[in-house]
């Protein structure tokens, strides 16, 4: 030990410590501040954050904002602290549409922009360009927060809008936009059919693409983040008879979809991606029959061993599971009553 370098001492020190503690430890001295600031020290730190324990749910309604600790073994919330959003907004109109490493990517709903925002640092950045690039509607655009094999924190953002149907790349390190080609079937970028937000795994942002009709097609699709080339895979064999939803979570880089099937009576499906082919890990009981205009809602998250469903409007039920891996939570977007995002606490920022 007496012949370690001072300096690699104190890196894997404050690489250790709390986000909130990184930021104080920038005014120590000049050394530290460059030292915190550099990429690496960033990338470990966040690497070394990823962790179940130090989540937080970001919680807003029409007159707070506020993030809370998870106590996971009661699947409850600990004490909250209010946060004050560092960016104009109107009545908290605020939408999360993705999450990486402690980044969300926000939408402003009264103008339409988008935003990368750190809550836990503050920090946050515009997309929005002069040209009408990083604007987003919703029920017709779809977005995809991911980093590269460079580093390079990226928006992927599926745009259709009346004559205007494209994929566009926006890179943190050049702070541009870019139009990319969508080589696979154009009729997905339909309106006819919706996407669900993208989820990172892999090195592959993953989106679920399901006809707005009873019986119509639903497929996955696949975007190599680092080719920018998209693939489609099936959807898992669930019946097509009924309504059809697909929630994807990255489960220790481990590709999984809750798959809920079925019109006033739901059966929901847990599948796993092995290769590009779905494996079934675990069926529930069918749900009582419930309003139509909840089913459209439900989410899904899994924290100690239970598996919660829930609406906008609150919790449905719970299922009781021995499954290890599981024990953590993943993002939805109500948490009873309120709109909101499970995070992690990182420094990583939005800009360069």
């Amino acid at each position: 030990m007496a012949d370690l370098p001072t300096h690699t001492i104190v890196f894997e020190i404050l690489t250790r410590l709390p986000a909130k503690d990184v930021g104080r430890s920038k005014s120590v001295c000049k050394q530290w501040y460059a030292l915190l600031s550099t990429q690496d020290f960033v990338r470990i730190h966040c690497s070394r954050s990823v962790v179940s324990s130090n989540q937080r749910v970001l919680l807003i309604d029409d007159l707070t904002c506020s993030v809370r600790p998870i106590i996971s073994n009661n699947n409850d919330y600990g004490p909250s602290s209010i946060v004050t959003f560092p960016f104009h907004h109107q009545n908290n109109d605020v939408s999360i549409l993705s999450h990486l490493n402690g980044l969300l990517c926000v939408c402003l709903n009264h103008t339409y922009e988008l935003l990368l925002w750190n809550p836990t640092t503050t920090a946050f950045k515009r997309l929005s360009t002069p040209d009408s690039h990083g604007f987003y509607i919703n029920n017709l655009d779809a977005i995809g927060l991911y980093v590269d094999a460079d580093d390079d924190y990226k928006v992927l953002h599926i745009k259709r809008r009346s004559g205007v149907l494209g994929v566009y790349v926006y890179s943190r390190e050049v702070d541009s936009w870019r139009n990319i080609p969508f080589i696979t079937r154009q009729e997905y970028l339909s309106p006819h059919f919706n996407w669900s937000a993208g989820t990172f795994c892999g090195g592959t942002l993953y989106f679920t693409v399901c006809e707005c009709w009873i019986g119509g097609t639903n497929v996955v699709i696949c975007f190599d983040v680092n080719s920018e080339q998209f693939k489609e895979i099936s959807f898992p064999p669930v019946p097509s008879n009924g309504m059809v939803q697909g929630v994807l979570v990255n489960v220790k880089n481990v590709l999984h979809m809750f798959a809920s099937t079925g019109m006033f009576e739901m059966t929901i499906d847990l599948w796993t991606l092995q290769g590009d082919y779905w494996i079934k890990v675990l069926s529930c009981p069918p749900i009582p029959p419930i309003s139509l205009s909840l089913w459209c809602d439900i989410t899904h998250y899994v924290t100690n061993g239970n598996w919660f469903v829930m609406t906008k409007l609150g919790k449905l039920f719970t299922i009781e599971m021995d499954m290890k891996p599981f024990e953590c939570f993943y993002p939805v977007s109500w948490f009873r009553g309120f709109k909101g995002a499970v995070f992690v606490q990182t420094i990583v920022s939005p800009s360069i």
